[in-house]
């Protein structure tokens, strides 16, 4: 064999090998891309699961704090509503004793108050077990049957209105001092 016949041979043999190595990098070089390219969506559904928890856990807390400040809110509101219709009752009771004073020199008047006691009363069972709708409809039906009877009772209810509003700041007010 000739110098040259060797020499082409062993290029041919490089190029050979060359190539098979080359091939052998382009290999490793897109196994390497195809690894991190799984392992970053491996990574990236971890996060992304990661963060829906967190947010569920979020959205589970805030609807907690929701549902307990609204059972709050409604606990107070019922407690005013109570207190509210307690305050009614002794308005109508009050409004009664003073049909009793005229019941000697005004029957009919005593008639009239008695009748706006009885409807009083009626709204104090309506706010103590009700609802504003009822109370409204109520107040409305009176106010058709006995105009007068309900223009005077929304002048009492006024005047009691700001004197139980009256009495309920001083009361929290003086509360407030004791506690300090």
């Amino acid at each position: 064999m000739s110098e040259f016949e060797t020499h082409i041979r062993q290029a041919a043999s490089s190029q050979a090998h060359d190539s098979t190595a080359s091939n052998t990098l382009k290999d490793q070089i897109a196994e390497a891309g195809a690894d991190v390219k799984q392992r970053a969506g491996d990574a990236l559904r971890a996060s992304t699961e990661a963060a829906r928890d967190k947010f569920k856990e979020a959205a589970d807390a805030a609807r907690d704090v929701a549902e307990g400040a609204a059972d709050r809110f409604q606990d107070k509101a019922e407690e005013q509503q109570r207190s509210g219709a307690d305050f009614v009752t002794r308005l109508a009771g009050n409004i009664r004793q003073a049909g009793h004073a005229f019941e000697s020199d005004a029957p009919f008047a005593a008639r009239g108050i008695n009748s706006a006691a009885d409807y009083v009363e009626d709204a104090a069972e309506k706010i103590r077990n009700g609802t504003f709708r009822d109370l409204v409809d109520g107040a409305s039906d009176f106010a058709k049957r006995q105009p007068a009877a309900f223009l005077g009772l929304s002048v009492l209810a006024g005047f009691a209105a700001i004197r139980f509003f009256k009495a309920s700041g001083s009361q929290t007010s003086s509360g407030g001092e004791d506690a300090s």
